[in-house]
């Protein structure tokens, strides 16, 4: 179960290894907590369309049907509403109503409902911080860890089905190496370097630490297709497709995750988000263990076997997490906060 804040969200972080699960016979349900109601039209070539303007709701979930259509996967939408990227300084209040501003316990029983529904073996989600921050995310962030503590506790919201524990949760991760491996890589091709602004950016982040490199270089393919069915969100020949497939396929065949949770024993760094479940399947009991009620501390938090590392502070002093815009190569624009930090 991939759980994300945003329709398009799906298409850009971990939609490769979605891609590939699906072609392995792996069911995949994909999560929207919001419809992307206050996102902007980030396609110029689909401004100031009317059918866009008058109904921006309905057009993205269209586009959202037609991407999940194309990665193979079943949606579910959890119907919060999109709470926008707020700006300024100081940053404005958050607009009333919004995902961002439910209680925890009306948005945590709404994911507890799908994950006792479909029963999913693996959870990837967002880091603490959103992965960036957004409002929305970083609220996907607390309800999904919430959830995961929730699904598999027979006390915990009994009318919404019967407990089903998921068994890991991994954060989506965007890896400073793969950015810099494709920097060089297109560099020596004769292109201009195109991550230039995002590593800079994430030089001031705390570094994640991926545990797990999922190889899934021949299926960017059918994720570059789903994240251009969100046509009001990306330009087709805008920056996400900047780099020619084969330097994709060769520098960096694979997406990154962090295991963030865990209740089966972790050997790291893995290659497979199944990595110790496979066993349990194989010898029918994963399913078992799912439905088992699983030990947990004094506080009612489960006994994890795993829990992911810190992230590490950024080198160098007083480089803490900004929202500033950084120019890492001098064109006069920050890519990372045009492309990243949008209301989508």
């Amino acid at each position: 179960m991939a759980v994300h804040a945003h329709p398009d969200d799906e298409s850009s972080k971990g939609a490769a290894t979605t891609a590939r699960y699906v072609a392995e016979g792996v069911q995949v349900r994909v999560v929207s907590f919001t419809g992307g109601e206050r996102g902007d039209i980030l396609n110029d070539k689909l401004k100031g369309d009317p059918q866009i303007l008058r109904d921006i709701s309905h057009v993205r979930r269209e586009e959202m049907t037609a991407a999940a259509n194309i990665l193979g996967v079943s949606h579910t939408w959890l119907g919060f509403v999109d709470s926008g990227l707020p700006e300024g300084d100081p940053l404005p209040p958050l607009p009333e109503g919004c995902f961002a501003l439910e209680p925890l316990e009306v948005t945590t029983e709404a994911l507890v409902r799908v994950i006792r529904e479909f029963r999913p073996h693996v959870v990837t989600t967002y880091d603490e911080n959103g992965g960036y921050p957004h409002p929305d995310h970083i609220m996907t962030h607390t309800v999904t860890m919430a959830a995961f503590e929730a699904a598999g506790d027979p006390t915990a919201y009994p009318h919404a089905g019967e407990p089903w524990q998921p068994l890991k949760v991994y954060y989506n991760s965007w890896s400073p190496e793969r950015m810099e491996r494709i920097d060089e890589a297109m560099v020596q091709a004769g292109h201009e370097a195109p991550f230039a602004d995002w590593r800079a950016n994430l030089a001031r982040r705390p570094l994640r630490v991926v545990s797990t490199r999922v190889h899934c270089g021949e299926f960017f393919p059918v994720r570059d297709d789903a994240l251009r069915a969100h046509a009001t969100q990306v330009d087709p020949d805008g920056f996400w497709f900047r780099v020619p497939m084969d330097i994709q396929q060769r520098v960096w065949p694979h997406e990154d995750f962090e295991l963030a949770r865990s209740l089966v024993e972790a050997h790291l760094p893995e290659d497979d988000l199944f990595a110790g479940l496979r066993e349990l399947a194989g010898t029918g009991e994963l399913d078992e263990v799912c439905r088992r009620v699983h030990e947990r501390d004094e506080a009612g938090a489960l006994l994890l076997r795993h829990r992911g590392a810190p992230p590490l502070p950024p080198e160098g002093a007083d480089r803490s997490r900004s929202t500033e815009p950084v120019d890492g190569d001098g064109d006069g624009t920050d890519e990372m906060r045009e492309k990243e930090g949008h209301s989508e």
